[in-house]
């Protein structure tokens, strides 16, 4: 069983963030309202490569956080964690405090 996973080409690798359930005074959250698509970038492949042969890099790094579709993606586990990978393109965005 493989431990560790780096993608390929401009593939990225994300462990989706799991929002509370419920609040710290114990009120229960409804399942919209703390469902947003967000991950914590887990590892980047190198790039993809244009016709000419020049390195495209992937525009997001490792720790970053960004937004996700809502559908898409491929899910992955490795041990006990569930992953998914996602191409450069399909992120939205990053997200920033």
């Amino acid at each position: 069983m493989a431990k560790r996973l780096i993608p390929l080409l401009n593939r990225v690798l994300i462990e989706k963030i799991t929002p509370p359930s419920k609040t710290t005074a114990g009120i229960l959250l409804p399942e919209k309202t703390s469902k947003l698509n967000s991950g914590k970038v887990v590892a980047v492949g190198p790039g993809s490569h244009t016709r000419e042969g020049k390195l495209i890099p992937v525009s997001v790094k490792e720790g970053d956080t960004v937004l996700l579709p809502e559908y898409g993606g491929t899910e992955i586990k490795l041990g006990e964690k569930q992953y998914h990978l996602y191409r450069d393109e399909d992120i939205l965005g990053t997200l920033h405090d």
